[in-house]
């Protein structure tokens, strides 16, 4: 038998694999904030008026209402506890266990990854946390005790992510060693090809690494929550993906076998397996 053809399932988070907006699930009402689309004007503000980043931005704000009332939610220990209250989409928690059972049946070895802007400790607080080879995500670092977010140690934003795609291209498990991930490879001789990668999103945050994947010979797919659909906001940012040439597919966010999403991941593995 032929050496099992390894690939990657690249996964942003939320409004991907989980719904809506994550710190929204139990965090930020853990810390007063109740008017969602207020504190994310607010976020928008500060790094409109700092003529800085967004994310760095969403970090700071969290910190600072933390801070301001001695709030320990930020810590580790309490980001896993709300990361258990976030509701996944149908089918995601069977997914993983299903989907790998098929690759081996197939010669296929599946490595799983997130690519996310959302906080760390959250995504690996859910039930399906430990599912993943890696998760690049936002993460703070701490006062001694662990409970004060001091200053952001990992911020991941729309184009930051596509320098996780080489980590994961070289087989570079951690954020930190930028030396390694400089390193010249040739092609053939990295971990997994990009031409064996499916990145999974949902919308202008994963935008540059759907086109780069899509460029580097892989598949690009923008799922969309089906509750939202009749929204014409969610219509329009689907339709854009299409017409920019940045997903090659476009599916509901359903996860269970014999959905749309499972057939088209199924056929382009079959295709990966084929062409090798």
């Amino acid at each position: 038998m032929t050496e099992k053809l390894k690939c990657a399932l690249i996964y942003d988070f939320d409004g991907t694999l989980a719904e809506g907006d994550c710190p929204e699930h139990g965090l930020m009402p853990a810390l007063g904030v109740n008017d969602f689309p207020a504190f994310w004007r607010e976020v928008k503000a500060h790094a409109k008026e700092d003529d800085g980043d967004e994310i760095l931005s969403y970090m700071g704000t969290l910190a600072a209402k933390a801070n301001a009332t001695h709030s320990d939610e930020l810590s580790v220990e309490n980001l896993m506890k709300h990361g258990k209250t976030i509701p996944l989409f149908p089918g995601v928690n069977a997914w993983f266990a299903r989907i790998n059972k098929w690759a081996q049946e197939h010669n296929l070895l599946l490595e799983h990854y997130i690519l996310s802007s959302g906080l760390d400790a959250m995504i690996r607080g859910t039930a399906i946390g430990n599912e993943f080879r890696d998760i690049y995500a936002c993460k703070y670092h701490y006062s001694p005790d662990g409970k004060k977010a001091l200053w952001p140690a990992q911020a991941i934003n729309y184009t930051t992510k596509t320098q996780f795609l080489f980590r994961i291209n070289k087989g570079i498990h951690n954020s930190w060693d930028n030396a390694a991930v400089n390193e010249f490879i040739e092609q053939e001789e990295r971990d997994i090809q990009f031409r064996h990668m499916i990145y999974f999103g949902d919308g202008d945050t994963d935008i540059p690494a759907m086109k780069m994947i899509r460029f580097q010979g892989g598949f690009s797919l923008a799922v969309f929550d089906q509750k939202k659909w009749s929204n014409p906001e969610t219509q329009q940012k689907v339709g854009k993906l299409i017409a920019e040439e940045r997903a090659n597919y476009v599916v509901p966010a359903s996860y269970e076998e014999g959905s749309q999403l499972d057939v088209t991941v199924k056929g382009l593995l079959q295709l990966f397996s084929r062409k090798r």
